[in-house]
């Protein structure tokens, strides 16, 4: 370009993504760790999704969930924590300090002052009384390592105490105060998700100390976030960034600065790399396909989608709040869904006209992965958190 500001299109980005996001054959990870690392973050709402997006990054994926919940609850290697933008994810150890700084602490005082705030209209006790309940609930907590909010309320009973919340409303419940105390502690990072009370698709968790971390300089923690992510799905535009880290547009900006991000040129507008990442990326070697979970961190990456997923698809793989659902990925784009039958036959559905010879070539590959998948899942059934259009009529 004659400003000097290299463009990069659709297909280049698609190249960048295979590799980067550990998706062609010949860039799949050796274990879960490197899966995790190399992505930033997992998503880890839905349990099950973790695994499911580990193993399908994986050069090996027959012993994925073995491998996972050893990073997970004995290697202590990752770890699943609230980070962007309020959210549950997975992360490497290492990232602890840099997440809990850069998207956390402001987070977290929100949280606890509406916590005191609803206990205070609700007539419960006040915030010196939830003080000295989250000083012996984590003391508990440290002797036991892990537990669930039945197993510490057992030591400590003000944990079962109840308060109604939004008294008149629609929405008005009653709140148990480990529920919400547990929640917030979570948010403000001292404590983590432990391993859960059934297998690896339980939605219930016990609770851990969360690893000790150093308090870090908020600017100087984000810009490492952001680096770390621009790194795996840069180039990507300020709005993507502002999404994906839930900051404030002076936050992202900068932090763009803080770590010397170059501007490029895309289809929609002026996006960002690392610095230094601006050379031409050549695609894999070999096509490529995936089956990637609801809520992976590939199809959630960026805030605008129109470069890998087409709109007209949108209506059939995500719900009505813009969770997407299980996807098939032909080389750098989504161009189907699938999901798991009760019998555990993993069914699919190509919605791109890829044009006859290319569509044998895709559902080919789609097929092996579709077998890879139901050979280490096993007997597991596997159902989303949030069930889109698509997989519920392929799941029947």
């Amino acid at each position: 370009m004659g400003d000097g500001v290299r463009f990069i299109g659709v297909a280049e980005r698609r190249a960048r993504l295979g590799v980067r996001h550990r998706l062609a054959g010949e860039a799949r990870a050796a274990g879960p760790v490197e899966v995790a690392g190399s992505l930033v973050a997992l998503h880890g709402t839905d349990p099950a999704t973790v695994y499911l997006a580990v193993g399908a990054r994986l050069a090996g994926s027959a012993k994925t969930v073995a491998r996972t919940e050893r990073a997970l609850y004995e290697d202590r290697a990752l770890v699943r924590m609230h980070g962007m933008r309020h959210t549950v994810f997975v992360f490497p150890t290492e990232l602890t300090a840099v997440v809990h700084a850069s998207t956390g602490i402001a987070v977290a005082a929100r949280e606890r002052a509406t916590l005191v705030k609803n206990m205070a209209k609700a007539g419960a006790p006040d915030a010196a009384w939830l003080a000295e309940v989250e000083e012996s609930a984590l003391a508990a907590l440290a002797r036991r390592g892990q537990a669930t909010a039945a197993e510490l309320a057992e030591e400590e009973p003000r944990l079962r105490e109840q308060f109604v919340y939004a008294a008149g409303k629609s929405y008005e419940g009653l709140h148990t105060v480990s529920t919400q105390l547990l929640r917030v502690l979570g948010v403000e990072g001292k404590v983590v998700r432990g391993r859960p009370l059934g297998s690896w698709t339980s939605s219930q968790f016990r609770w851990a100390p969360a690893p000790e971390h150093p308090e870090l300089d908020v600017a100087g923690a984000q810009a490492e976030l952001l680096r770390r992510w621009l790194a795996v799905c840069g180039p990507a535009t300020e709005a993507d960034l502002k999404w994906w880290t839930g900051w404030r547009v002076t936050e992202v900006r900068r932090a763009l600065t803080a770590i010397g991000a170059q501007a490029v040129s895309l289809d929609e507008g002026t996006g960002y790399v690392v610095e230094g990442d601006v050379a031409p990326v050549t695609g894999p070697a070999e096509p490529w396909a995936a089956l990637l979970p609801a809520l992976d961190p590939t199809a959630m990456g960026w805030q605008r989608r129109e470069w890998y997923l087409a709109p007209e698809l949108w209506p059939s793989l995500f719900d009505r709040s813009g969770n997407v659902g299980p996807t098939v990925w032909w080389n750098g784009r989504v161009v189907g869904g699938w999901a798991q039958r009760r019998d555990g036959e993993i069914v699919w559905r190509l919605l791109e006209d890829l044009g006859r010879v290319e569509r044998r070539e895709a559902e080919a590959a789609v097929a092996v992965e579709a077998e890879r998948l139901r050979e280490w899942v096993g007997a597991a059934r596997v159902t989303p958190r949030f069930r889109t259009p698509l997989e519920r009529e392929l799941a029947g």
